[in-house]
């Protein structure tokens, strides 16, 4: 049996890209998931296709994680799902524009925000004391190779993911005797709806940033995540920096030439 047999995940932000290939992988190996995410429709078609594959159960909760009401009242509701949580996989986020801070759009830069920090906080919250009284859990937070290393036009962006890390760093003092373990899983290029949603639908442009290299893909991130939540309970895996070899570093690419 798997290590993840009959255990429970909650994943946000789970219609698309990290979070979708996440919640697959976690099912493949038997773990239950809720997954979460603000495309209901999209999001019980998710739920139908992990059912069918792998046999687990599948609770859906559309809400956005901006929403601190919402998703206390998802996850009230949810009590049943919650109170048997061994994983939680915030994953929930976005980047918006590549603008510099004095010409960047107010709204662009408040939904990062709101998303990646505060997101995250108001799902942590509402999870974490659960596993706490259980002394059993996981927490794994997405971050991103923007947590340490700034780009031109991605201050913000950069500056939340830096606060995933300082929260997934201070989170493990917060729970340190109680037998939760935390990881902060952080990719470097990765080829998924990210680059679309971050210049609007903009397919030409978002094609372009990954031209000529093998950047990551969802699959690979999801693999890392079930790695470490499949470490023995002695373990930890604090962080995970995953980057596709063709990048030394956020603005260090290795370009194939066309045809070659």
């Amino acid at each position: 049996m798997s290590e993840l047999q009959g255990r429970w995940a909650l994943v946000t932000g789970a219609t698309s890209g990290f979070g979708e290939a996440i919640a697959r992988r976690l099912a493949a190996a038997g773990c239950h998931v809720a997954i979460t995410g603000r495309r209901a429709e999209r999001l019980e078609r998710v739920a139908k296709e992990i059912r069918s594959s792998h046999r687990v159960e599948v609770a859906t909760l559309a809400f956005d994680v901006r929403d601190r009401k919402a998703v206390s009242q998802a996850l009230t509701e949810a009590k049943t799902v919650v109170s048997k949580l061994d994983i939680l996989v915030n994953n929930a986020g976005l980047a918006l524009a590549l603008d510099p801070v004095p010409s960047a759009h107010p709204a662009d830069s408040a939904q990062m925000i709101d998303t990646h920090v505060k997101g995250l906080l108001y799902v942590t919250r509402a999870v974490l004391p659960g596993m706490v009284e259980r002394g059993r859990g996981h927490v794994v937070n997405i971050g991103s190779v923007a947590g340490h290393q700034v780009y031109a036009g991605g201050a913000v962006y950069a500056a939340t993911k830096f606060a995933v890390r300082a929260i997934s760093d201070a989170l493990r003092y917060d729970v340190l005797g109680t037998g939760i373990r935390i990881t902060n899983v952080e990719p470097g290029l990765a080829e998924t709806e990210f680059s679309v949603v971050r210049f609007k639908g903009d397919q030409a442009r978002a094609s372009a940033v990954y031209d000529g290299t093998q950047p990551l893909r969802a699959e690979d991130v999801a693999d890392a995540v079930h790695w470490a939540v499949t470490r023995p309970p002695h373990v930890n895996v604090q962080s995970i920096l995953l980057m596709p070899t063709d990048q030394a570093a956020v603005p260090a690419l290795h370009r194939r030439k066309t045809g070659t």
